[in-house]
């Protein structure tokens, strides 16, 4: 295949999977799973990274399109449309040469089946170059900061001096940030070791564990990553097995554990001190928190279940300390998974919020008395955060805050609310991760 059919192949793919996420509702994740198949494996970066970009600019992109078409594509010709925003997104925002940018993205209208509206992509692109429409501010409040309107509105609510840098965050791409296992040695000690590999990181004070690589890494580049050395994980998602462990807890519940990013560090900081019960209802994902032990040459208790329902597998032992890391809106997260943008509704969040308190007022009575709780979510919003909780506190007679952090160093980053410590997105290049830590009275 020559590389301008090459070429031309990746961006109908890129296209397709842009179409899946916003047409079809599909996670980004699962429509890369399936498209990415066929593309070779030096073109999986520039993939993703057409794919994600067009995703995090979408709004912006798509009022560039409107304000040079006549009217819009009709539904079936909908990947042509995210064409063209894919070729938007190269022009604006990568520094691939211009020519390559028309030629192959036209190419791929080709590829896609639509023939017949090459030449309208050919135009659009050109147009778009010759008129510099890039310099030119959306009058539109989605495509000037690339959100839902019901998403702006909700952060402008619960963030009022916040939600522009927060916004900004969203639309930022994320670092990667590294966990060193205690067995591996420091944070220091790998951050060294790295750096004779030329590969630069820094450390975080307040996170014990954790380095920001300078340029994200395949991980199989990583030393020690197959041998279970390192772990990618951001550094707020760091902060809950320290703080859940700071108590002595011996057994404990890791509740919707998937992936099992947590499920881990909660393991390498107990070793054998630790007895972990991981739950989660979905037994592909649980499969993937077990490839992830078994990586770190871990071993833990796997149910795969709804941790809501106790009935179905709780033995009746209670446990020391439960890590509840609630299913969530992930508007956090948006900048690691920019098609948050797209499939979350503002109806999702009335429903979450139920979920998560559910599941509070389910797992409460599996916690011994004295025992703690750690209530996590990776939401900036108040209606599943701190809403939640002080709901809980209200109708649990025997549950207190107990907001006594683990390493005091973290404390600067966090913003304090009515119940729980929120890390907004950006934050020392964190993800955004809400924390309520609760204990039961004895």
């Amino acid at each position: 295949m020559t590389g301008s059919k090459r070429g031309a192949r990746l961006r109908a793919t890129a296209a397709s999977v842009v179409d899946d996420v916003v047409r079809a509702g599909r996670s980004l994740d699962a429509a890369l799973a399936e498209r990415e198949q066929g593309i070779a494996a030096d073109d999986l970066s520039l993939l993703r990274l057409l794919s994600y970009g067009t995703l995090r600019h979408h709004w912006r992109l798509m009022s560039w399109i409107d304000a040079m078409l006549d009217r819009p594509l009709k539904r079936r010709d909908s990947v042509i449309t995210q064409l063209l925003a894919i070729g938007l997104y190269q022009l604006a925002e990568t520094r691939i040469p211009d020519h390559a940018v028309v030629s192959q993205t036209v190419e791929a209208a080709r590829t896609l089946r639509r023939p017949k509206l090459a030449p309208l992509v050919n135009a659009i692109l050109r147009r778009a170059r010759r008129d510099r429409i890039f310099d030119a501010e959306p009058s539109d409040e989605r495509a000037v900061h690339d959100h839902p309107a019901w998403l702006l509105d909700r952060l402008r609510e619960d963030w009022p001096d916040d939600w522009r840098d927060v916004v900004a965050a969203n639309n930022a791409r994320a670092p990667m940030w590294l966990r060193v296992s205690p067995s591996a040695g420091t944070a220091e000690d790998m951050r060294e070791r790295l750096g004779k590999e030329g590969i630069a990181s820094e450390l975080l004070e307040g996170a014990a564990q954790a380095l920001r690589l300078a340029e994200p890494q395949p991980v199989d580049t990583l030393p020690g990553f197959a041998a279970g050395a390192l772990s990618v994980q951001d550094a707020a998602a760091q902060l809950a097995a320290p703080w859940l462990l700071a108590g002595g807890a011996r057994r404990v519940l890791d509740a919707c554990a998937a992936p099992g990013g947590k499920t881990g560090h909660l393991l390498e900081l107990g070793g054998d001190q630790v007895d972990v019960t991981a739950v989660d209802r979905d037994p592909e994902r649980l499969a993937a928190v077990a490839d992830n032990l078994e990586r770190l040459g871990l071993d833990a208790t796997l149910i795969a279940a709804d941790a809501s329902n106790t009935e179905e597998w709780w033995d009746r032992q209670p446990f020391d300390a439960i890590l509840l890391d609630a299913p969530c809106s992930a508007t956090g997260v948006i900048r690691r998974h920019p098609d948050i943008k797209h499939l979350r509704r503002a109806a999702d969040i009335d429903e979450l919020a139920q979920l998560q308190a559910g599941l509070l007022d389910a797992l409460w009575p599996t916690l011994a008395p004295g025992g703690r709780l750690l209530y996590v979510t990776c939401s900036v919003l108040r209606q599943e955060n701190d809403e939640v909780v002080s709901g809980f506190l209200a109708r649990t007679p025997d549950a207190r805050e107990d907001n006594v952090l683990h390493d005091y160093n973290i404390r600067d980053l966090m913003r304090d609310k009515a119940c729980g410590q929120q890390i907004l997105p950006g934050t020392a290049e964190m993800d955004g991760f809400f924390y309520a830590g609760l204990t039961k009275v004895s």
